[in-house]
């Protein structure tokens, strides 16, 4: 029999969230590449392999208990079914019974999600933590963090009943691992050499920015998987619209970090313009499928100067967050966050069916108070549950290497290895002159 109109749009809008899904995971090797090239070279090779084992762990976690705690049918505080995910239940998530979408493709979407906020805490540990520690606090984040807000607002809990705006997780996704990055920075304390006595801050450059802006634009691409994907189909055709609204913030974001860093340094600092990318794409993904044109120019603009003054205090008031985590994800993150509850437009409200208008289009301060609200409410938990979990964690087996493990490098006392071993051991490769004799040798 040949297939039904229905069933040819339906099988189209699956491969489109798989291909949204592969993007997403792909979003990894961005931070793979965005986070060793913005650390030191002793640590390279351990930044970017952690980035699969923590992948690994994640997998395996959200599959056990973490799609079913964030998406299974419970109460409006978390889910209680679904555990154990055997690729095709569908009983057990109401939150799906809306999508035609396969359950298979949709966890696998869900997951990737999943991966890049723990990805992104990672940033508050670089350079300084235990391995051990990856290995617990993947499990324990996939569990016990993500799936709490992730419920609450896509899963059918309270902040998705009063209508909370975050269509692709500046919230659900950025800011808890922005709050995570910030709390591990706090309880690990600063790398050695970053801050002087008298409280003077050294700066602590990476060692390859082309690896850094690679990074980024693994990134940037991914993130139409990342927003767009999130549309759960394609042949209405508004993937399109919400993939043009985050080009044009990411596009702003990165103009305007760099303008300002150049009035601010007198320099045009690459960094900080790879920061305004980031932190635009983060402020927008709430947003994407909410607001105007001209409304993602301005969020993504103001996210560019935002995350560049905020990077400058949090780094001056002695918090040091190696690829400044929080001043990209979370500052961000509650930027954009907000600004649904600003610039909704009511006919985009309605097209995706979650909350009303913004403040500037007639909906007063109803939908920026939920926004608010639901801002408070995650920040609160994820701040409280990941204190706990890593305060239990630093007196019992510790969260940090010891410091000639950190002047070693992570690379070697972790991993009895080096990401650059020519540079380490010169020993095993000829001198200069043999080499120019062989070669004079083999030309004769």
């Amino acid at each position: 029999m040949e297939p039904t109109l229905a069933q040819l749009s339906a099988a189209i809008d699956a491969t489109w969230v798989m291909v949204s899904a592969i993007l997403v995971i792909l979003m990894q090797v961005g931070f793979a590449l965005l986070e060793a090239g913005s650390t030191r070279m002793k640590n390279a090779g351990h930044v970017a392999g952690k980035t699969i084992l923590t992948f690994g762990i994640c997998s395996i976690a959200f599959w056990a208990l973490g799609f079913g705690l964030t998406f299974g049918d419970g109460n409006s505080f978390i889910g209680l079914s679904g555990f154990f995910f055997d690729g095709t239940q569908t009983d057990s998530f109401s939150a799906f019974s809306a999508s035609s979408m396969p359950i298979s493709i949709l966890f696998l979407f869900q997951l990737a999600f999943a991966a890049v906020s723990l990805a992104i805490s990672w940033g508050g540990f670089a350079e300084r933590a235990k391995l051990s520690i990856y290995f617990l606090f993947s499990v324990l984040f996939t569990v016990l963090i993500y799936p709490v807000v992730g419920h609450w607002v896509w899963g059918g809990g309270w902040l998705a009943r009063l209508g909370m705006q975050d269509f692709a997780g500046s919230t659900v996704v950025h800011l808890q691992g922005a709050i995570v990055a910030l709390v591990a920075t706090i309880l690990l304390k600063p790398r050695i050499g970053k801050y002087n006595r008298d409280g003077s801050s050294n700066l602590i450059p990476g060692h390859n920015q082309v690896y850094s802006v690679l990074g980024v634009l693994f990134l940037w691409i991914g993130w139409f998987g990342f927003n767009a994907g999130s549309t759960l189909g394609s042949t209405s055709g508004f993937f399109g619209y919400v993939a043009v609204t985050t080009n044009l913030a990411t596009a702003a974001g990165a103009v305007a970090a760099l303008a300002i860093s150049w009035i601010v340094m007198g320099k045009a600092d690459i960094p900080s313009m790879l920061n305004g990318v980031l932190a635009a794409l983060v402020a927008i993904t709430a947003s994407c499928a909410f607001v105007d044109p001209w409304a993602a120019v301005l969020i993504g603009f103001v996210s560019g100067i935002l995350t560049f003054f905020t990077s400058i205090w949090f780094d001056r008031m002695g918090i040091d967050d190696p690829v400044f985590a929080f001043s990209v994800h979370g500052v961000a993150g509650i930027w954009g966050t907000l600004s649904t509850g600003l610039f909704a437009t009511p006919e985009l409200a309605e097209k995706v069916g979650v909350g009303g208008a913004g403040l500037f289009y007639g909906g007063g301060f109803h939908q920026l108070g939920i926004q608010a609200l639901g801002l408070i409410g995650s920040m609160a938990y994820v701040f409280i549950v990941a204190f706990l979990i890593l305060s239990i964690l630093k007196v019992t087996i510790g969260l940090r290497v010891t410091e000639e493990e950190e002047v070693v490098g992570l690379d070697l006392s972790e991993h009895g290895g080096y990401g650059y071993p020519e540079l380490l051991q010169p020993e095993r490769i000829q001198p200069h002159a043999a080499v120019r004799s062989n070669a004079s040798h083999t030309l004769s």
